[in-house]
């Protein structure tokens, strides 16, 4: 057994408390900012009238973001972590095929669950704001777990060997596509996002008839 860690002592006590009053005081700044884009619009994304919806001095905004576009951009992060907590609740399957294809109901449900997050992830709701590379690339890897469930399927024998993020690509951009029509009001419920999904599987199956959800 190892030895007990050592007590933090007051300085290190209050050190822990502040750390986590601001990752609270964050949270609360970005999920005000994502209420005010999906109620208001993105002419309310004002650094004044999200420190007064969330009880703050602007200070404290431009101190945690720097600036708006530092806003937009955890707002836009903040977004693809909500994506991946859902995606990571999926109940593992022991057939890793059957795994894959539930995730894509779930992808479906957090997109419609988080209209103001989506809104800025996919559609550019905030005039002029552009994600830069890190953020791209930190966006991208939560949907790493497509990549993950694809590699077991391709382990498996279910799938053609070749890069699993070349099919998870594929595959987000079906899931995208219908997800966006049925935003648009073009499509009424998840029929066609779910024949899009598992079309997008079955093309890089070894045997067309392995998917355990018939298109």
């Amino acid at each position: 057994m190892g030895s007990p860690a050592p007590p933090l002592g007051l300085q290190g006590a209050y050190s822990a408390a502040g750390q986590t009053s601001q990752e609270e005081l964050r949270g609360r700044l970005i999920g005000v900012a994502g209420q005010l884009l999906l109620t208001h619009g993105a002419d309310s994304l004002t650094v004044r009238r999200i420190a007064a919806e969330a009880g703050c001095s602007t200070t404290v905004v431009y101190t945690m973001f720097g600036n708006k576009e530092g806003l937009a951009e955890a707002i836009y992060l903040e977004g693809f972590e909500r994506f991946r907590r859902r995606l990571a609740a999926v109940p593992r399957h022991p057939d890793p095929l059957a795994y894959l294809a539930s995730l894509g109901p779930a992808y479906r449900e957090a997109c419609l669950a988080e209209p103001g997050f989506y809104s800025v992830m996919f559609e550019k709701a905030i005039p002029g704001f552009e994600p830069s590379e890190r953020a791209r690339t930190l966006a991208r890897a939560a949907v790493n777990i497509l990549d993950r469930a694809i590699a077991d399927c391709i382990a498996a024998g279910y799938m053609v060997p070749t890069q699993p993020r070349k099919i998870a690509d594929c595959l987000w951009a079906a899931a995208q596509g219908a997800v966006s029509l049925e935003r648009a009001g073009h499509l009424r419920d998840d029929q066609v996002y779910t024949s899009v999904t598992l079309a997008a599987i079955s093309r890089y199956l070894v045997y067309k008839d392995a998917l355990p959800v018939s298109l």
